[in-house]
């Protein structure tokens, strides 16, 4: 059974930090490209960062550039978004996204970052 369980969202300060982690299990982790991906109130999911299956590109949006960072540790089947200078317009809900090389795709559930003080 394929699941991506994202964590770590939460409430916090203009100007702080949160680190989030999705988890995977069910698929082979090391094939994929995994992506970041938010969604605020009223507005459409949006792509934040990808990061190749070997973590050696990575893209992100110019909102986020130079303020996140996408990596991951196959090992570990994680992948994390180091997310630093947070300002009110990142709240949202924030997923975790799968690609296999032949399209195939995954997502998680969401978790919930608020940012405001």
């Amino acid at each position: 059974q394929v699941q991506l369980v994202e964590s770590g969202g939460g409430l916090v300060q203009p100007g702080g930090s949160l680190r989030l982690s999705c988890g995977a299990s069910g698929f082979t982790f090391s094939n994929y490209a995994m992506s970041w991906y938010r969604q605020a109130p009223g507005k459409e999911r949006e792509l934040v960062a990808s990061i190749g299956s070997a973590g050696a590109s990575t893209t992100y949006a110019g909102s986020v550039k130079g303020r996140f960072t996408i990596s991951r540790d196959n090992a570990k089947n994680t992948v994390y978004l180091q997310m630093n200078s947070l300002k009110s317009e990142d709240t949202a809900v924030y997923y975790c996204k799968a690609r296999s090389p032949t399209s195939l795709t995954y997502w998680g559930q969401g978790t919930q970052v608020t940012v405001s003080s």
